[in-house]
């Protein structure tokens, strides 16, 4: 019986015989005919599909740059602009990682984990910092569709505890889509000593190059990576998301960029908002009526500074306008070269001026050493800024300028970054340029857009569709509306009607016009205090379409309204599970050193990254290194080192002897050095470090002593500790000190000559 039921498939490959018997289909010819083999084939973008340029700039108000009427010149900028769109009701989340998540997916930022920025992230759905596989990436869907994709730049959307060397990597950039990666993962950098990655691979910068600063070398790596590109497949059209550091801070720039600003800033943050103002209407980038909003009282007023606090807020302002226009003049080498090549006039460039407004985070009195000052607990003062006056801007400062600049540059309206409930956090300038494809070149548009309407944008400006399904997992639904519609209407209504804000008990709700906002409760200097339990939530209510600067609040005049949006709110906050619950006791991050109390590392080019080394804060330890003293006199290096001159801590051999150092914060009085009296003979040593920490809480001090061959050599005491977080570089390296060197008494990469045989470190139980 079963030869005659295999006597019709004869000649049948015996694959489609048990299909066929199994019920199954099979693609391909008909039965019986020949299939020639053929290789699997990439898929095609759809005829005449754009390259796509999104850039996304750091910590940039709505009237920073003279493109939306502000001070900061902006030429490359400008001049897309002038042959594009600008875009004046564009908004952001207000803060970095949920507006970079919301952009990459186009669905709010609660959805894909991103309530918060991914250092306060909690095991909540929507703060957790965790990206689902349902809220894949444009980057994902483009490749999906043929294009060539990169990143350069910012990525802060990767769970602290996947950034390892050893992953796991499906959050960094090649995991979410991107073919090419070239950046740094986390909030912020030193732009003269940045810690880099390529693709999943740490990169150090030149250690012998004076003029490295990272803008230039992302613009490099940018333009590289086009030509190479362009070079390979020409035929197909690429997508690179640019995302730089500028201008978050540490506020850094070439030396010759800063001095170009020199007392353009003297007349102060008052003067400055009225000049912007004014140039703003000129542009018509606000309209006629727009009011200009208040000071807070929270900043205070130019005038009633002294001449010091003048002198030393001017200077910081400068290097932030230094730091803002030398980046353009990097983003203009790019668009050149995509002209030179012949890609500019196929291209939707997309720049959004800002994640979010200007940082309000420098407090009002600005900071020479902003991590130290905010995070750390350690405040510096007026006589510690003018002391270091000369540092502002180099490698050797983590400053951050006062409110006040903040606030003048997010003119004409209310607060700056973190403020999610009004505009001066959210609202950002965008420009648009694509030759061709737009409508009244250098027109400004109004329609309400924000950053979840990136991603439909870019599907339709390339003619496909959102997937409903990446990789097998079925996808959320996109939360953001295209706004190509746009591009030739620039009287259409706009389509994206609601629209709501949250972060760090910030609140709006945006409904055709309409705004709700919740008044602040806590100033975003003070961002790890949450308002104190019992602190009444106060509503405000304003009619954007007739009040552009969120200027009059008609709470009183229309209570009705307000509630009726209060309640909009309200189902929308159940919808997304919007609120971060505070548990008296934080669940522990899953970190990879969690449970770990023994650590051997061995001597290697590697530096470990922040969150890939055991943490060494607001705990006791010991290490111990054993080395080989090299005969010839060549002793010097560093034995293990971690962070920077602005914060960090290390051993080292100088001059032969062995030194301990603990950089608390940029200031001398938080620096300890412990020195062994002798240097160290040639051969083999035991050297250890007992850093006896005090307890009863975060950045108390401790007693430290020092061992050779295990007798007690040195001892000290390093009077306060940072409590949160070593700064800039961060990371850390055994048998060399990267970057910005722990003292200004050797260079880097300080390598040590001699074997490092291996180097412990252990916690008590």
């Amino acid at each position: 019986m079963k030869g005659k039921k295999l006597q019709k498939y004869v000649g049948i490959p015996m694959a489609a015989v048990s299909a066929v018997l199994a019920g199954g289909l099979l693609p391909g010819p008909a039965l019986g005919q020949e299939q020639a083999p053929a290789f699997p084939s990439r898929p095609k973008p759809p005829a005449d599909a754009p390259n796509i340029l999104v850039v996304m700039t750091d910590d940039v108000g709505f009237a920073a740059d003279s493109s939306f009427g502000g001070p900061i010149p902006t030429p490359n900028l400008d001049a897309l602009a002038a042959n594009g769109l600008r875009y004046n009701n564009y908004n952001n989340t207000a803060m970095c990682s949920p507006t970079r998540a919301a952009l990459l997916t186009g669905r709010n930022s609660h959805s894909v984990g991103f309530g918060v920025i991914s250092e306060e992230a909690s095991p909540k759905p929507g703060y957790n910092s965790v990206i689902p596989d349902s809220g894949a990436t444009f980057a994902q869907v483009l490749s999906m569709n043929g294009y060539d994709t990169a990143m350069l730049g910012k990525h802060h959307n990767t769970p602290l505890w996947e950034i390892t060397s050893v992953g796991p990597f499906d959050h960094w950039p090649n995991g979410l889509g991107f073919g090419y990666f070239y950046g740094f993962i986390g909030g912020a950098t030193n732009q003269f000593a940045p810690a880099l990655y390529e693709n999943r691979n740490e990169r150090e910068v030149p250690q012998d190059d004076p003029g490295y600063i990272l803008d230039t070398d992302l613009a490099d790596h940018a333009i590289d990576w086009i030509n190479m590109q362009h070079g390979v497949r020409g035929d197909t059209p690429f997508l690179m998301y640019y995302a730089p550091g500028s201008a978050h801070s540490p506020h850094q720039a070439p030396p010759e960029w800063i001095a170009k600003f020199k007392g353009q800033f003297d007349q102060g943050w008052d003067k400055m908002r009225e000049e912007s103002f004014a140039r703003q209407k000129k542009l018509g980038v606000i309209p006629e009526n727009a009011v200009l909003t208040p000071r807070p009282d929270a900043i205070p007023a130019w005038t009633s500074l002294s001449a010091d606090q003048k002198k030393v807020y001017a200077r910081m302002m400068e290097i932030y306008a230094a730091q803002l226009s030398y980046f353009d003049e990097q983003f203009g080498r790019i668009v050149d070269q995509l002209k030179a090549n012949g890609q500019f006039d196929n291209t939707l460039i997309l720049f959004i001026q800002g994640d979010n407004g200007g940082s309000l985070e420098g407090s009002p009195q600005g900071t020479v050493d902003e991590i130290a000052r905010g995070k750390n607990h350690m405040p510096d003062d007026l006589q510690d800024q003018l002391a270091h006056l000369d540092d502002f801007g180099t490698r050797n400062s983590w400053n951050n300028y006062p409110a006040g600049w903040a606030w003048s540059m997010n003119t004409p309206f209310q607060w700056g970054k973190a403020i999610a409930s009004h505009l001066g956090g959210v609202r950002n300038g965008l420009v648009v340029s694509w030759p061709g494809h737009l409508a009244g070149e250098g027109q400004v548009r109004s329609q309400f857009t924000h950053v979840t309407d990136i991603a439909p944008t870019i599907y339709e400006a390339v003619g496909i569709e959102m997937p409903e399904e990446v990789d097998g997992v079925k996808q959320l639904p996109l939360a953001g509306t295209s706004f190509a519609y746009s591009f030739t209407q620039p009287e259409a209504p706009s389509r994206h009607s609601q629209q709501y804000f949250e972060l760090r008990d910030n609140i709006a709700f945006y409904d055709e016009g309409w705004l709700a906002s919740t008044k602040p409760r806590v100033m975003p200097w003070d961002k790890e205090a949450p308002p104190a339990e019992g602190t009444p939530v106060e509503w405000e209510l304003y009619d954007l379409s007739k009040d552009f600067s969120q200027s009059k609040d008609l709470a009183r005049r229309f209570p009705g309204k307000l509630e009726e949006l209060k309640a909009e709110y309200a189902e929308v906050a159940d919808q997304y599970d919007i609120g971060v619950s505070r548990e008296k006791k934080p669940v522990p991050r899953p970190f990879i050193s969690n449970d770990q109390n023994h650590f051997v590392f061995r001597n290697s080019s590697h530096r470990y990254s922040r969150y890939g080394f055991p943490s060494m804060m607001n705990r006791t330890w010991t290490i111990k290194a054993d080395i080989i003293v090299p005969a010839d006199g060549s002793t010097d290096g560093a034995i293990i080192a971690q962070g920077s001159r602005l914060c960090g801590w290390g051993l080292t051999i100088e001059n032969g002897v062995p030194i301990f150092r603990y950089n608390a914060s940029i200031e001398d009085r938080d620096r300890t050095t412990i020195a062994a009296s002798a240097p160290l003979s040639p051969g083999s040593h035991e050297l250890t470090i007992v850093f006896d920490y005090d307890g009863g809480g975060k950045g108390k001090g401790a007693d430290v002593e020092m061992r050779v061959d295990g007798q007690n050599v040195a001892q000290g005491r390093v009077p306060r500790t940072p409590g949160f977080l070593f700064v800039s570089e961060g990371g850390a390296s055994i048998g060399r000190d990267y970057g910005t060197t722990l003292s200004a008494s050797y260079e880097a990469p300080f390598i040590y000559p001699g074997a490092i045989n291996q180097v412990t470190i252990d916690f008590p139980e």
